[in-house]
């Protein structure tokens, strides 16, 4: 009896899982008496073959966090640099990455975002006074790659107007100078741009630039060209390194907005970093004060400590570019799904994402000691050098590793792998190129000179 009970209890258990109106459904596309028969035959291994096939015993897989950081380098951070790391993070997250895509394929700056960025107050990070928050080099780095992560083009104007040109008036400019237009570009008050790049000469500046200044009473009359200068079109203070007729020396001046006699041309139609508003520079005639020279630069060696000091952080923006590339495509590749599975699951797909996430790694760990060095004052030109050819050299292979795993879909912008693809490209050649910046290396291990 108790036998009778337990089948018509599970007969009612039944009755009750099941959907009588896809039953019903089911009934008009399929012989249910021969599919029921045709079950029946199949044994235990074969019907868990077909259940898994049609989805039954399915599980939701929970998956790995996404994280660049595989070494958890950022571990060692004290809990005020990580809580700046995470409030950065966040800023690019919900306020560039929204509408970053859209400024880039328009070669459009959001000049609405620099109020906002003023707010994370880290202008000038590593300054001494002036309102500057004085913080570690490394913390700079850091920073660098948070924004690199998101977009290398907001990383690039925060760069220029940081580290390019209100360092070149920290490191070059007197007091009275660097209290004038320090504080306002801090709070970002005032956009800065850099301008030693010409149309002639890019790698050979420091043999010689052809813009000139010469010296008359206490002004300046310059004369010349510069190109490729970022912030240059909207810029209020800008920073132009010039050869003294007098002494064949290299000098710098602030040149002011609406100073007469310099005027910029747009750099139209480039392939990376379209967000960043590059310049054509031309100073005819154009007359600056004494007061507006750079007091403390009186060669190019002077330059030479701002593009040390810069070119670290480049090294640290191509990771961020990496990381950002690697994040997307680990994140594609978990939900593309082909043959049935996520192509996260193929060996192929497994062995691009591990070549990008050592690559990435090792690029992290280099640039981590490259800034301790800095905070130590041991930072030398071979050190930053070093690291900026190595970093920008693995940032290709890993956008470009990116670009594959993705197939058709990382041409597409809605991806950002397509943009970091181009971005890795301007990245590779400013700051100094790879040659140049092998040869500065080669020199220091080899004790002899290759330069031309």
């Amino acid at each position: 009896m108790s036998n009778v009970f337990s089948k018509v209890k599970n007969i009612y258990q039944l009755f009750k899982s099941v959907d009588f109106k896809q039953l019903e459904v089911l009934s008009q596309k399929v012989d249910l008496k021969e599919v029921m028969t045709q079950f029946s035959k199949l044994d235990e291994k074969q019907l868990a073959s077909l259940m898994k096939m049609v989805g039954g015993n399915k599980k939701v897989k929970e998956l790995p966090p996404i994280n660049g950081d595989f070494y958890e380098l950022s571990d060692s951070l004290s809990p005020e640099d990580r809580a700046l790391q995470l409030k950065v993070r966040a800023f690019m997250e919900t306020e560039i990455k929204p509408i970053v895509n859209k400024y880039w394929n328009r070669a459009e700056f959001p000049h609405e975002i620099i109020p906002k960025m003023a707010e994370l107050n880290i202008c000038g990070l590593t300054y001494e006074g002036y309102g500057c928050p004085n913080r570690s080099f490394l913390m700079e780095g850091i920073l660098a790659t948070e924004m690199g992560r998101i977009d290398a083009s907001i990383a690039t104007f925060f760069g220029v107007q940081s580290g390019l040109a209100m360092g070149s008036i920290y490191i070059c400019g007197s007091d009275e100078q660097k209290q004038r237009w320090l504080p306002k570009m801090q709070k970002m008050e005032l956009i800065g741009s850099f301008g030693l790049t010409e149309p002639e000469i890019g790698s050979a500046a420091a043999g010689g630039l052809t813009t000139t200044a010469k010296r008359n009473g206490d002004t300046w009359i310059l004369n010349g060209q510069k190109k490729w200068i970022g912030n240059a079109t909207f810029a209020d203070v800008n920073i132009i390194w010039a050869r003294d007729l007098d002494d064949n020396q290299v000098k710098g001046f602030v040149i002011e907005k609406g100073n007469p006699g310099f005027s910029v041309e747009k750099i139209e139609n480039k392939m990376a970093l379209r967000i960043v508003q590059n310049g054509l520079i031309t100073l005819k005639d154009c007359v600056v004060t004494e007061e507006n020279r750079l007091q403390n630069c009186n060669s190019f060696k002077d330059v030479a400590k701002v593009l040390q000091m810069t070119r670290a952080g480049v090294a640290w923006m191509a990771v961020g570019c990496a990381r950002g590339a690697y994040e997307s495509a680990l994140k594609y590749t978990r939900e593309r799904v082909q043959f049935g599975k996520p192509i996260a699951s193929f060996q192929l797909i497994q062995n691009h994402l591990v070549e990008m996430l050592s690559n990435l790694t090792a690029m992290q760990t280099l640039v981590f000691q490259l800034s301790k060095l800095q905070d130590e004052g041991k930072l030398t030109d071979e050190h930053a050098s070093l690291a900026k050819v190595f970093c920008t050299m693995r940032t290709r292979d890993v956008v470009s590793r990116a670009r594959e795993v993705m197939g058709g879909n990382g041409i597409l912008l809605e991806y950002d792998v397509a943009r970091f693809v181009a971005d890795a490209e301007a990245i590779y050649s400013y700051e100094g190129t790879k040659e140049i910046n092998s040869l500065i290396v080669g020199r220091a291990i080899t004790g002899f000179s290759a330069f031309v």
